[in-house]
């Protein structure tokens, strides 16, 4: 059936009962799509909420919404205030949305304890943002109400994460606490000291929880959150997949290039990979596996797709706000040397799911089934939000604060033209209190991320960390890149992509800048095996949530996507040892379009080698040459790329030349 219904043709009695049984396989797939959620998004587990009371709470989270726009766009207080109110609302509403365990369904029922946990922790952010001012002043002379007060905080906050954002990033916070506990104990034994010291550090100053990350997040993220929510409801996720099949449907193995384009456009605006993977994949797996995709192929297709929507520009899942504060640069040069690292993770995911479709001997999708160029052009204007936010964004006219909130009032108008699924005042709402409840994750992240950062200032384990690796590594920067991929995706294992990168902002970014690799190439490199981890088997998260879907092997799904994904693995090592592909230290254009070609016939060297494929089944040591020869081509210098481009155009030919010779 297509996305873009007509409403004015006469339904026979044989065209009700086929809607009917689309509308029930409609159903099915939402509910399997919403136990996938469940399962594998904890933003998902939220408690049940009817009649009169779900109504107040959608209020109650709509008027936050309105607040943090409002507050970010007008509000001068200190930011110690601004902050602390922000946390405190912030726990409100978390502790009314998430329940203390998985599968609390009780409806309209918030257990004693909650609520005594919700006072407590709100009131100690609160009592902070009303004294802030006299706190400040006191700095290490602090009473000991205030350290009372300052641990309630951090330990409600830290029960949060626990519920909407998992363990893994606890596991790291806990480490880093008893280190931190251990480190002040051992300059003095008094445990009261200890402990008023990392409360100052961690909960009055702004280099703890309401440190950089929680200042972003409440600056620029939560109104792109919002802007998200507004963009959703305008029916332009529908709009992407409809281009998409255009665009690529009608190739060999159309559905699953679908789902590349369709997640790599819908996954510039989404902040988590494995939401992502559950809102297109819910259309685009069944369709792969109709086309005759393996099931774990397909679900591994979707999950490395929407796992690089986190590192599409221009939002990159919102990361780029916080990179743009980290590394002290416009948010625009951020989104611009974003470009092409993107690029050639998609293309590596599109030449790999290409090479398959060709093995496998598939087919497209009839075009009669595609939605028309013409009525594509009629819905383009549902992009305009998009176009206006990166026009002001890049621009510079205008702060980023006001672009959002400019994009929000254009995505409302934009859905108010939408007949297909227009805009209504319902929705308004509960794009706010979606919104909202996006905030809740991402600020409780950040909160943690903050923590640690503070943790690691407070003991100086930063330059432990730096030392021990530049020692072992010693001049072969290869190993001390080596290592700090393996930090980065351990660290990153079951982690938000906006605390992901601000704890390997943190930790592992400092370790490549004293290697004297460029600060940029340093923060996209930890920023990019930060990300991979969510496809990267034991914790691979959205490549269990793509098997989910699928109904395939979990771990085969999860190794699947982490071969489709194989250019995250390999295109940070590039621009590491070459920066130009960042737009930095460029010595000409020429440059940046040899590395870019280079990159390219290397990624499809190594894509045939790791699908055994290419016009037929390639030998054993042919498929090592092209693994040699791709890397070779992707490892900086000409003559590695002539050496590269002999093997693999070699490879290429006799392969070509001995299927002719078959076919004949």
């Amino acid at each position: 059936m297509s996305l873009f219904k007509k409403h004015n043709d006469p339904v026979t009695e044989m065209e009700k009962n086929l809607v009917h049984e689309e509308d029930g396989m409609e159903h099915d797939i939402q509910a399997d799509v919403d136990a996938v959620m469940k399962k594998y998004d904890r933003e998902s587990n939220t408690r049940v909420w009817e009649g009169g009371p779900k109504i107040a709470l959608r209020v109650l989270m709509s008027a936050f919404s309105v607040y943090c726009i409002l507050m970010t766009l007008f509000s001068k207080a200190l930011p110690e205030r601004r902050l602390s109110l922000f946390l405190g609302f912030i726990i409100i509403i978390g502790y009314l949305v998430y329940p203390a365990r998985k599968g609390a369904a009780r409806v309209n029922h918030v257990p004693w304890y909650d609520w005594i946990l919700m006072a407590l922790g709100a009131g100690s952010f609160f009592y902070f943002a009303i004294n802030a001012f006299s706190i400040i002043q006191l700095a290490t002379k602090l009473q000991p109400i205030h350290i009372i007060i300052g641990t309630i905080g951090i330990l409600v906050l830290i029960e949060l994460c626990r519920r909407c954002v998992g363990l893994p990033i606890l596991c790291v916070l806990g480490v880093l606490l008893i280190y931190t506990f251990y480190n002040q104990l051992s300059w003095d034994p008094s445990f009261y000291k200890a402990l008023k010291n990392i409360v100052y550090k961690l909960f009055y100053t702004t280099s703890g929880v309401i440190g950089t990350p929680v200042s972003v997040c409440y600056t620029y993220i939560v109104l792109f959150i919002i802007f998200g929510a507004f963009l959703e409801r305008t029916g332009i996720a529908n709009f992407f997949i409809s281009f998409a099949n255009r665009l690529a449907g009608w190739s060999s193995g159309g559905p699953a290039k679908v789902a590349v384009i369709s997640s790599a456009l819908c996954g510039m605006v989404s902040g988590s990979s494995v939401g992502n993977t559950v809102t297109t994949g819910s259309v685009t797996i069944p369709m792969m596996k109709k086309t005759g995709y393996k099931p774990e192929f397909a679900g591994a297709v979707e999950a490395a797709a929407s796992t690089g929507g986190q590192i599409m520009p221009p939002i990159m899942g919102a990361a780029a706000f916080l990179m743009a504060e980290y590394m002290n640069i416009p948010y625009a040069q951020v989104a611009v040397k974003a470009i092409l690292p993107a690029l050639l993770y998609f293309t590596g995911i599109f030449i790999a799911v290409h090479l398959e479709a060709k093995k496998l001997g598939l087919k497209g999708m009839p075009k009669s089934e595609m939605v028309s160029w013409g009525e594509l052009a009629k819905r383009a204007y549902l992009i305009i939000p998009l176009a206006l936010l990166i026009f002001l964004v890049s621009s510079g006219s205008r702060t980023m604060q006001f672009s959002a909130a400019v994009s929000i009032l254009a995505a409302i108008v934009v859905g108010f033209l939408n007949k297909e699924e227009r805009l209504t005042f319902g929705k308004i709402v509960e794009a706010l209190e979606a919104g909202a409840k996006g905030a809740i994750t991402v600020a409780v992240a950040c909160a943690m991320a903050g923590m640690i950062a503070g943790c690691i200032t407070v003991t100086g384990l930063a330059s432990i960390l730096i030392n021990a690796i530049v020692q072992a590594a010693g001049d072969a920067t290869i190993i001390g890149l080596a290592l700090t991929m393996i930090c980065c995706i351990i660290l990153g294992m079951g982690v938000p992509t906006t605390a992901n990168y601000c704890i390997m902002a943190s930790t592992c970014a400092p370790i490549l800048v004293q290697m004297d690799f460029p600060m940029v190439a340093a923060h996209f490199f930890v920023f990019y095996f930060g990300i991979v981890a969510d496809i990267t088997p034991p914790v691979a998260l959205a490549a269990y949530a793509g098997a989910a879907i699928a109904k395939a092997n979990p771990m085969k799904t999860g190794f699947n996507a982490t071969k489709l994904a194989i250019a995250a693995f390999v295109v940070p090592y590039i621009f590491a040892y070459s920066p130009a592909m960042l737009f930095e230290n460029v010595s000409g254009p020429f440059a940046v379009v040899q590395i870019v070609i280079s990159a390219l016939l290397g990624l499809f060297g190594i894509a045939a080698a790791l699908n055994g494929y290419l016009y037929k089944k390639i030998p054993v040591l042919f498929r090592l040459a092209l693994v040699a020869g791709g890397l070779g081509m992707m490892i900086p210098g000409t003559v590695s790329d002539v050496a590269g481009l002999i093997v693999v155009g070699g490879i290429i030919l006799i392969q070509r030349m001995s299927a002719r010779k078959l076919a004949a």
